[in-house]
């Protein structure tokens, strides 16, 4: 499943190996957009900084979002001030601001592509609709000028929508090949294919990777979620997993950026391309490893799709993970036990844009002396009563996955082949073990999750194995697609075609 933005823009392979003995002021692990901004700040205030990525820059949430920048977040601002108030509402919205600004102005000057649109948020039931006035409220109050809609352009009726103009969609490739260009020039050192296993810190940072060692004053953990426990940030992140596809549609298509508000989750915009434009499709979110069939969704998203535009044609499919944080605001948090020294940025709930540039001016901002208002605000907010409240019942549901997991792994005796594109969980040798066969090839691998044991699950769609408990993913040979698990699985059986 390669996403559009990836496959028409790949960001160029740049990195270099790591050097023995390689020290910087501030390493950053993560390439996405706020990895890539973050090191892009810090180096323009004279940092020596190196950007760490276990994969390839943009390989994960940034090369597979719907890059949407906008201040309209389905029910997003709402949440927000029921959790934490007006001020703390106030500071979200101005970092979100900010967050916009700097992308705009980024893009117009080195002459990105990117397209000004109305956002629209709509429902299709009254309780959406309902919904949606606590949404015109509360942007209201933070300064926004979100109004009801008379009309949404959307060839389908709608029970109610607010919109809100002149927000900004992007190629997010485009632009991270862009931002990447700029920080390799300022002096950034960048190392991909290298999974950081260890952080260290006594006296500095110690970096520990697969392929090397590397030392810094300070480190950003600009992944996902964090790889680090330490802050217990996997307890206060619910894992989302959510599809897109690409069409080609004969005729005319709405013009504006829409989102519905009512499940399941639409998501529509239109990008530009040499052959005319193209429509995005995204919606069919779900707990990440606890949906039976993830084909299914795929397949319901383009039957949705053909149902409103007949002569669409698929021409790509793709998914993406966020996390949604217990609180609704962004974690930018320093980690306990490090002396100020690490911090980590995540929790954008499916709002990644905005919110990694003002995770990047934030962090940057606090390190270089010159923090922003908004920011002192968001560092101030303490978890609620709503926050604890949403956190206990998410972490009932993972107790409750973990353990129909382990009862489910341990109920059946592992045999036999799953069938291509399939995979099984079973006893094997009296713990949980996990089949698959792709493309001919059948693997056996543990099947326990190496971040905190949870029995995985099978992903049909993009034939990778998901853990219900936090999100981590690794592929049918057992190796860490994403975290926070950082270890492959064991593997049983090897490989047999």
């Amino acid at each position: 499943m390669t996403s559009y933005w990836l496959d028409t823009h790949p960001v160029p392979e740049r990195g270099t190996p790591i050097e023995a003995g390689e020290r910087h002021d501030t390493v950053v692990v993560g390439a996405g957009l706020t990895g890539v901004v973050t090191a892009l700040l810090l180096a323009r205030a004279g940092q020596r900084v190196c950007l760490l990525e276990a994969r390839s820059v943009g390989a994960v949430t940034t090369g597979n979002t719907s890059a949407k920048a906008s201040l309209l977040q389905g029910a997003n601002l709402s949440q927000v001030r029921r959790h934490h108030g007006e001020e703390a509402l106030g500071a979200y919205v101005h970092a979100n601001l900010a967050g916009q600004s700097w992308l705009r102005e980024y893009m117009v000057d080195h002459g990105l592509a990117h397209q000004v649109r109305t956002a629209f948020s709509y429902a299709d039931t009254h309780e959406g609709v309902r919904r949606l006035d606590a949404e015109v409220d509360a942007a209201n109050a933070a300064g926004l000028p979100v109004d009801w809609a008379a009309e949404t352009g959307l060839p389908y009726p709608v029970a109610g929508a607010i919109a809100l103009a002149a927000q900004l969609q992007l190629h997010p490739t485009l632009l991270l090949a862009a931002l990447l260009d700029e920080a390799l020039a300022t002096g950034v050192v960048l190392h991909t294919g290298c999974r950081v296993h260890d952080l260290a810190v006594r006296g500095g940072c110690q970096v520990t990777t697969t392929a090397g060692t590397v030392s810094a004053d300070r480190v950003v953990l600009a992944t996902g979620t964090p790889i680090l426990d330490r802050g217990g940030h996997f307890a206060r992140l619910a894992a989302q997993r959510s599809y897109a596809l690409a069409f080609r549609v004969h005729g005319h298509l709405p013009q504006g950026m829409y989102l519905s508000i009512d499940e399941p989750t639409r998501s529509l915009r239109t990008t530009p391309s040499p052959d005319g434009e193209v429509l995005i499709v995204g919606g069919n979110g779900h707990p990440v490893g606890r949906h039976g069939s993830t084909r299914e969704l795929v397949a319901d998203l383009e039957a949705w799709t053909t149902g409103i535009f007949p002569s669409a044609v698929r021409t790509h499919a793709w998914s993406a993970q966020d996390y949604r944080p217990a609180g609704r605001l962004p974690l930018v948090d320093v980690l306990p036990l490090s002396n100020g020294r690490v911090v980590a940025a995540t929790g954008y709930a499916k709002w990644g844009m905005t919110n990694a540039v003002a995770s990047a001016l934030r962090i940057a901002g606090r390190w270089a002396g010159a923090e922003h208002a908004w920011a002192r605000v968001l560092d101030d907010v303490h978890a609620s009563l709503a926050d604890l409240a949403e956190g206990t019942r998410s972490n009932a549901e993972v107790a409750l996955a973990a353990s129909r997991g382990w009862i489910a792994g341990e109920a059946t005796a592992l045999e036999g082949d799953p069938g291509e594109g399939r995979g099984v969980v079973g006893r094997l040798g009296g713990r949980p073990a996990a089949r698959s066969r792709v493309d001919g090839v059948t693997c056996t691998v543990s099947g326990v999750c190496t971040h905190l044991g949870g029995v995985l699950a099978w992903n049909d769609q993009e034939r990778s194995w998901d853990c219900p408990l936090h999100g981590s993913r690794f592929d049918a040979s057992g190796r860490v697609l994403e975290g926070p698990a950082v270890d492959d699985l064991e593997v049983l059986g090897g490989e047999s075609g």
